[in-house]
């Protein structure tokens, strides 16, 4: 399957995340790269950052993964272990269905249950608002 630019952002944001997480400089992604005949290539900032590019079109969305690990491997300077250990947290980050981040327990919003629109319609209520429907903005 050919990378959309859709599935790049999407990977783009997991690795990001991922990164992170782990106390990673988290890289700009971006297509395509300035240098003819490059598939990737890593520019680095003089504060610290970097910019990976890597080529999207006719290559397949595992092939532009790679490159965008392997980038931020290179961007982070981590070689060996540390390397090995980042590239596996990464790859399990773009992995289909895999959480992204420390695991639930250990993040300190585990323990509040995210608003619901229910509530956040109660809240307004409360203040004096009143929820706007999509009949209600037609009628207006």
């Amino acid at each position: 399957m050919e990378t959309t630019s859709v599935s790049f952002a999407a990977a783009a944001r997991a690795l990001g995340a991922a990164a992170r997480a782990r106390g990673l400089r988290v890289p700009a992604f971006r297509s395509p790269p300035r240098v003819q005949g490059a598939e990737r290539t890593v520019r680095r900032w003089g504060d610290g950052g970097a910019t990976v590019s890597v080529v999207l079109r006719g290559r397949p969305l595992a092939a532009v993964m790679a490159d965008m690990v392997e980038g931020t491997v290179v961007a982070n300077g981590l070689s060996g272990t540390d390397a090995t250990r980042a590239r596996t947290a990464l790859w399990e980050a773009v992995a289909v269905g895999a959480p992204v981040g420390p695991p639930a327990a250990e993040r300190p919003d585990a323990a509040r249950p995210a608003a619901t629109v229910g509530a956040r319609d109660a809240t307004a209520a409360q203040a004096g608002a009143r929820p706007v429907g999509i009949d209600d903005r037609r009628a207006a």
